[in-house]
């Protein structure tokens, strides 16, 4: 975010949803963070429903790749000398990750619809993680012109 010239309005419009949602993956990754096992196999388990790959690696080492990845998430919304275009980019990649969950988790979606059932609002919701992502992606394209 620059704050010089007409960038600094659109830098200060970007503030609310970068402190916001760089606060929920800072929270996130720092709640995966030393995971215990059971808790790890879960997480992979899940995870390896939708993206099979992901089910060869050891629990931990998942865990850890995803905390670490939510963690440098939360840095480039959170660091104001990240461009916007950058930290978008980082969050509708990891946004799109997980609402690919969400199309292909069984349980997550009523049947025959793409509206969420209990189990899959919390990945549902993802989709406002997905817009603000890629505002910024557009927010920093327009910055840089």
């Amino acid at each position: 975010m620059t704050f010089s010239g007409s960038a600094r309005c659109s830098g200060a419009r970007q503030i609310p949803l970068r402190l916001s949602v760089g606060a929920f993956f800072l929270n996130s990754g720092l709640s995966k963070h030393g995971a215990d096992e059971a808790t790890a196999e879960g997480l992979q388990q899940f995870a390896a429903t939708a993206y099979p790959f992901l089910g060869e690696l050891d629990a931990q080492k998942f865990v850890r790749l995803l905390s670490a990845g939510e963690i440098a998430i939360a840095a480039t919304l959170l660091l104001p000398f990240v461009p916007a275009a950058v930290a978008g980019i980082a969050l509708t990649g990891f946004s799109l990750g997980t609402i690919g969950l969400y199309l292909r988790v069984p349980g997550m979606r009523q049947e025959g619809s793409l509206r969420p059932t209990e189990q899959g609002i919390a990945l549902a919701k993802d989709v406002w993680m997905l817009g603000i992502g890629v505002n910024l992606i557009i927010e920093g394209m327009s910055e840089n012109r």
